[in-house]
């Protein structure tokens, strides 16, 4: 599963972070972004930790055609132009507003729609429902 976004700092850190936590290892999970930033955004970093998900460790990565090669699934996320198509990987566009620049409660409320799209994702992709904590 790959997901990317612009900068590669706020939505999708967020949506790996919460398919890794809730994919609980039974997904392989990157991120990257078409203009990577040089660090997270610190408010998307509080709003996953106020769920008990540290993303400190990641960062910002620019996107490859080696890493869509790799993934089984494309998630975008405002950069789907950017984005190499190779045939038969599935991919999805999530229309999600950008965090930059956002107020904690706008990036909660992002955060929020991110949780809600990885908990479906994961039941599409393991079945077993991934809505609680593992």
């Amino acid at each position: 599963m790959l997901f990317v976004c612009v900068h590669n700092a706020g939505r999708s850190q967020m949506a790996a972070g919460y398919l890794a936590e809730l994919g609980a290892g039974r997904v392989e999970v990157r991120s990257a972004g078409s203009a990577p930033a040089e660090s997270l955004n610190p408010v998307a970093v509080e709003a996953m930790a106020e769920e008990g998900i540290d993303i400190t460790a990641a960062s910002p990565t620019v996107l490859t055609s080696d890493a869509v090669r790799a993934s089984d699934v494309v998630i975008t996320m405002g950069c789907g132009d950017a984005c190499p198509i190779f045939p038969g990987k599935r991919y999805e566009d999530w229309e999600l507003e950008d965090p930059a620049g956002q107020s904690i409660d706008t990036v909660r409320r992002i955060r929020d729609e991110i949780r809600g799209r990885i908990e479906t994702l994961v039941e599409e992709l393991v079945g077993d429902g991934g809505g609680g904590r593992t």
